[in-house]
C-alpha cells in the first residue's frame, strides 16, 4: 500500500504517539508490515523490516513486556526511558515524512520530528505518571490492567491509523485530551503523597 497524504498523516501521529507507550513494539509492528509489503515504507524507514532490525525489537518488546507488569519495575523501566522514547518517536515520524516530501523533506522531517516528539512525550508522561500513582497501591491489578490495556491500544491504534484514518483521528484527539488529564491528575497526586510522608517522616 502506497501512502496518500490521509493515511501519511494518520501513521505520522500514531507513530510518535504509540512510540511513547510501546517503542520496542511500534519498531517491531512498522517493522513486520514493511517486510511484508503491507505498507511501503520510505527510504528512512525501511531499515525496520531487516530481519536483523526486527529480531532485535521482538526481543526487546518482549523484555518491556514483562518489566511492564511488574510493580515499581515499570516505573524503572519507564525512567530509564524518558531518554529513549521522545528521541525514537521524533525520529520515526521525521523518517516517514520526510520521505514522502520530495525536495521539502529536510523541512518537513524537522516539523515532524517536532510533531512526532511532542506526542511521544505526551504518551510516555502519561503512562509513566499514572504507573507511578499505581504503584502506591498494594495491589498489582491495577498495575497489570494498565499494562495490558496498553499493549492492546498500541497495535488497535496502529492498525486504525492504516485502515481507517478517520476513525483514528478522533480517537487520537480523545486520548490526548485523556493522558493530558491523566498527567494533571497524576502529577498533583504524587506531589500530595510525596507532601504527606514528609509530614509524617520522623525528624
Amino acid at each position: 500500500m502506497n501512502l496518500d497524504a490521509v493515511h501519511l498523516l494518520a501513521l505520522a501521529a500514531a507513530l510518535g504517539w504509540a512510540s511513547g507507550l510501546r517503542l520496542y513494539l511500534t519498531v517491531l509492528l512498522v517493522g513486520i508490515a514493511g517486510h511484508w509489503g503491507w505498507i511501503a515504507l520510505p527510504p528512512g524507514l525501511q531499515v525496520l523490516a531487516s530481519p536483523l532490525v526486527m529480531a532485535c525489537a521482538a526481543a526487546l518488546a518482549f523484555v518491556e513486556f514483562l518489566a511492564d507488569k511488574i510493580p515499581l519495575v515499570d516505573s524503572a523501566w519507564d525512567a530509564l526511558h524518558t531518554l529513549i522514547r521522545v528521541p525514537a518517536g521524533a525520529a520515526l515520524v521525521a523518517g516517514l515524512v520526510s520521505g514522502w516530501a520530495g525536495d521539502g523533506g529536510q523541512a518537513w522531517g524537522v516539523v515532524a520530528a517536532l510533531v512526532g516528539g511532542g506526542l511521544a512525550a505526551t504518551a510516555h508522561a502519561a503512562k509513566a505518571s499514572t504507573r507511578a500513582a499505581a504503584n502506591t497501591s498494594p495491589e498489582p491489578f491495577s498495575n497489570l490492567g494498565l499494562s495490558l490495556a496498553g499493549d492492546v491500544a498500541v497495535p488497535a491504534m496502529l492498525w486504525l491509523a492504516w485502515a481507517h484514518p478517520f476513525v483514528f483521528f478522533p480517537l487520537l484527539a480523545l486520548a490526548l485530551v485523556f493522558m493530558a488529564a491523566l498527567i494533571w491528575f497524576c502529577f498533583r497526586f504524587l506531589r500530595a503523597l510525596v507532601r504527606r510522608v514528609r509530614r509524617t517522616a520522623p525528624a
